[in-house]
């Protein structure tokens, strides 16, 4: 019988995760009251408390979620790999409220008393395991710090999204996005790996469509 009930507790966990993700990402921290999330959730107080010691654990757990949302997901690697995650990233935001809500707290954790970098750390961190396969497979140049790239990359997806929230609503994400791997490629990929390189719009579309079809199929299983 315990088996049943751990499921049934990891399922409450996810409901209460995903429904605060929705009702963070419209409302924002101060708007997302306990109550909203627990009528969106459709679950008890004593559920939600009983996996979470407060709204503010439930923003961290939201915030440190955000990985999870797209790199278990993806197959290439190396190069391909880290250019594979924005250009999946690119559409998420659009249309995953974790991923959205998630970049939203991180933004604004200063307004509920949080200084929290781990959220950018581990992206960059993700990135940097990327480059080092890049590296080991000899698509980097010479010249490239995994490290100091994967950091750069953190800081310009960043930048690119606040900039894109307020010229599109982030509608044209991908296209900057891949705007950006044109401007950087040429740099840091050697020039037999620039050429294998898949950069674009469509494989952006093509791959968001693939993960969509896996997440619909595990909710079906």
């Amino acid at each position: 019988m315990a088996a049943p009930k751990q499921e049934r507790a990891v399922q409450t966990r996810e409901q209460l995760l995903r429904a605060a993700a929705e009702v963070f990402d419209e409302y924002g921290y101060a708007g997302a009251g306990i109550n909203k999330i627990l009528q969106r959730a459709g679950v008890t107080a004593g559920a939600l408390y009983f996996h979470f010691k407060n709204k503010q654990d439930l923003a961290l757990e939201v915030m440190h979620a955000q990985r999870t949302t797209i790199e278990p997901h993806v197959p290439s690697t190396g190069l391909q790999r880290l250019v594979d995650i924005t250009l999946i990233w690119s559409h998420s935001l659009q249309a995953d409220p974790l991923l959205r809500a998630g970049v939203r707290l991180t933004g604004e954790q200063a307004s509920f008393g949080l200084q929290d970098a781990s959220p950018y750390a581990v992206w960059a961190r993700s990135f940097e395991e990327c480059l080092e396969v890049a590296r080991e497979s000899g698509e980097l140049r010479e010249h490239v710090e995994p490290g100091e790239l994967a950091e750069f990359v953190v800081g310009a997806c960043t930048g690119m999204q606040e900039y894109a929230q307020v010229v599109s609503k982030r509608a044209d994400l991908p296209r900057r996005t891949v705007n950006m791997w044109k401007l950087l490629l040429p740099g840091v990929a050697t020039d037999r790996t620039l050429g294998r390189i898949e950069n674009s719009q469509e494989r952006a579309k093509s791959l968001w469509t693939t993960l969509g079809a896996h997440d619909k199929g595990s909710e079906d299983d």
